[in-house]
């Protein structure tokens, strides 16, 4: 699906390539990579608030110089804007979005945003299983103590959808939702969709997500999901993969 908001999508850039321009003035730059969770939060919140910003890919594996030095740790994603500031780390650059331009996706109260980053702490402790269990999976390893593991976090993300509405920060789809959407895009590439068989709240959450513009222009399909995965499994990413 092409990007509504960006200018331009552009090919990676590996070591040796040139420094893009300067950043139009009523523009943001993000430096992404197209497979990247992370980086598909920052692209989510882009997106759902009608920000102009144009993208620049980067070769993970193969960092050019020009972006070590915006970032030294090299980590997408990572913002620039017109006056040169740099940000990075993906809560901090989405929630940076959120105060900088309309369309609020943070509540409002104190009490509101303090829920949401606790969710969004929470969450952070289930990432790790979506890259162990498939790893653990390729080198022959039971991963059935893992998966367990796992349909009882998201049990309780579940839980929390019984006792809300049909988002997790209530009726409409606010910061948190994006936060942790990513990962539920690649349930099926790490071949563990079967997770969401006893959390039917949460597995009509991904059914409203799915509907939504923002998830729309960023996603990927399963297939392009998976010839992505294959090549990063194997060591050569294809970062171009379907362009």
């Amino acid at each position: 699906v092409p990007n509504k908001v960006a200018t331009k999508l552009r090919i990676t850039q590996s070591a040796g390539s040139a420094a893009p321009g300067p950043i139009p003035k009523d523009h943001i730059r993000l430096y992404s990579m197209r497979f990247c969770p992370f980086a598909q939060r920052t692209r989510l919140v882009l997106n759902a608030k009608g920000i102009k910003h144009d993208t620049v890919n980067i070769n993970l594996k193969d960092k050019p110089d020009w972006f070590l030095e915006k970032n030294p740790l090299g980590l997408v994603p990572t913002l620039e804007t017109p006056a040169g500031e740099v940000i990075y780390e993906s809560p901090i650059t989405c929630e940076y979005l959120d105060e900088l331009y309309p369309k609020k996706l943070l509540p409002s109260s104190p009490f509101g945003k303090a829920q949401q980053k606790m969710m969004l702490e929470h969450f952070s402790k289930i990432t790790p299983y979506f890259y162990k269990i498939p790893m653990g999976r390729k080198n022959g390893e039971d991963v059935s103590g893992l998966e367990a593991e796992l349909k009882e976090k998201l049990a309780k993300l579940n839980e929390d959808l019984v006792n809300k509405t049909n988002f997790f920060g209530g009726d409409s789809i606010t910061m948190i939702d994006y936060m942790i959407w990513p990962w539920f895009e690649r349930l099926e590439v790490f071949e563990l969709q079967h997770c969401l068989d006893n959390t039917p709240e949460l597995k009509k959450w991904t059914e409203r997500m799915l509907e939504d513009p923002a998830v729309k222009a960023t996603m990927y399909s399963v297939d392009t999901h998976k010839a992505f995965y294959r090549s990063y499994i194997e060591g050569k990413p294809n970062y171009d993969y379907g362009l």
